[in-house]
Formats: structure tokens, sequence, C-alpha cells
């Protein structure tokens, strides 16, 4: 077993337990497929790059400007689309359509702008090398892999403890008796889309210093969030992190056996077999049947 491949295991699992938090604080609340978070994802990264590549910003602040970019644009997408379409009676299909529809509208609005070509967030200088046994990694690898697991504890302190926790898993439990005990579910939707877009754009400023950014870098990053999300339960913070670390496992570690070129297929394929074995994921309970 190489310790170089256990290390890729961290960083990318690392990568896809923050994208897969973000999209599942958002689905369980709002519960629609919100499509156009890759885009968020996509605008927090490059919001970076122009604070830091044209503004001449540090790059720290240009981090927490990103960061602030995705939670505005969260909550600009759900006031000024998603409400809307809810009040005028829009179902779940309505807002998935809509949804990509905003996704394609932002993603080449990105490509209209900076172009297709690859662009670079982190510093020009070659990157610091730790060295643990035989494995390398960058400084900022190193940052990546310490960062998420302090995310999610914030994350699963603040849903398990606060009060803005407590409103949120009461919506995502039961929507309509929660506005039977008088809580704000709009508001509580429009505080889903904020924690969870914010948590975005932290995790686009991860991937963009680890490979860069494309116009396209959000949707392959959405796609490894709700395999994680699917297979690790959509209401558990410990389901999420284990299928994190198991999806890039098996994505790593196939690279010993298949071509790169197979690793999207091969975490789809993982994906298929959970729906078909275990289609609760991990940690998710199975489908009450109902009696009469």
């Amino acid at each position: 077993m190489s310790t170089q491949t256990l290390l890729n295991t961290l960083i990318a699992a690392s990568e896809y337990a923050l994208v897969g938090l973000s999209f599942a604080v958002i689905y369980v609340v709002a519960r629609f497929f919100h499509f156009s978070h890759g885009a968020v994802i996509t605008c927090a990264a490059y919001a970076a790059y122009t604070a830091k590549a044209k503004l001449k910003l540090p790059l720290g602040l240009s981090i927490v400007l990103a960061i602030t970019v995705a939670g505005l644009l969260g909550l600009v997408l759900e006031l000024g689309v998603y409400r809307k379409l809810r009040r005028r009676g829009a179902n779940n299909l309505t807002l998935l359509v809509a949804s990509m529809g905003l996704y394609l509208v932002l993603q080449n609005t990105i490509s209209l702008i900076f172009g297709d070509t690859v662009r670079v967030l982190r510093d020009l200088s070659p990157d610091k090398v730790m060295v643990f046994w035989s494995g390398r990694i960058t400084n900022v690898q190193f940052w990546i892999i310490l960062t998420s697991p302090v995310a999610f504890a914030l994350a699963w302190t603040t849903l398990k403890f606060t009060r803005l926790g407590k409103v949120l898993r009461a919506v995502a439990n039961d929507s309509e008796l929660a506005k039977v005990v008088g809580i704000d579910v709009e508001m509580a939707t429009l505080l889903a889309f904020g924690l969870g877009s914010t948590l975005a754009g932290l995790a686009a400023v991860m991937i963009s210093l680890n490979v860069d950014m494309t116009p396209t870098m959000g949707m392959n990053a959405l796609m490894m969030a709700v395999v994680v999300v699917i297979i690790g339960g959509l209401k558990s913070l410990r389901g999420i992190a284990i299928a994190a670390m198991l999806l890039a496992a098996v994505r790593n570690f196939s690279l010993i056996w298949v071509s790169a070129e197979w690793q999207d297929a091969i975490a789809f394929i993982l994906l298929s077999a959970f729906l078909l074995l275990r289609p609760q994921g991990l940690f998710g309970l199975p489908p009450r049947r109902a009696s009469v």
C-alpha cells in the first residue's frame, strides 16, 4: 500500500466531504436538487482569483472575499429565483429545471469573462513540499487536510447545539410540522442556502488552490458531492465524512489497476451499487412502510 496513495486519498476525501456537506445542508432543508450549487463553487473560485490576480489583494483576504461571495450568491439565488417560484406554486421539478438554467447562465458567464483556459490561484513560486514517510504533499494540501475536519466540527456544533441548527433540523425533518410550531420555514431555507453556500465557497478555495480552476470545476465537484451524500446518508454528517473517505479511496486505489480516465465511471459504479443494495446510504434510515 503506497503512502502517497494514502495521502492523495486524504486530500481528495477532505474536498469531497466539504462539498458534500455544503450540498446536503441545502438539500435536506430546501428538498430539491440545487443544481446551480456547482456554479456557486465556480463563482467563488473565480472571485478569489479576481481578488488576488487582478486586484492584487493578499491571498488570505482573497479567500475571505471568495467565501463571502459564495454565501451572498446562495442568498441571491434563493431570494431572487427559488422563493419567487415556490410562491407561484412551482414544484420540485420546476425548481430543478430553473436550477439547471441558472447553472448554465453562471458557468457561461464565467467562460465569457475569463475564458476556458486554466487559471491559477496559488503563488507562481513552487509550494513547499512536506515528506511523510515516503509520501510527499505540498503545504497547501496539508492545510486542506486540516481545514475540512475543522469545518465539519464547526458545522456539527452549529447544527447540534445552536438555535439555528435546531431550526434547520426541524425543517429538514418535517417542514409542515415546523410551520405549525411557529418556525419560519422560508427564513430557515434562506439560512440553509447561506450556510451551505458559504461552505461551498471554502471548498472552492481548497479545490482551486490544489488543482487550479476551470469554468466546469463546479460541476465536477458537485457530482462527487452527490455521490458522497447518497452513499453516506442525507442527514448524517458522520456518513458524509465516511462516504467521502470511501469514494476517495476507491478512486485513488483504482489507479493501481485502471487508468485515470475510469475514475469517474468507478465513482458512479460505487453509487449504483449502493442504490441497489442500500439505497438509504451508510447511516440513513430505511424507508418506513405505512399500514392501514
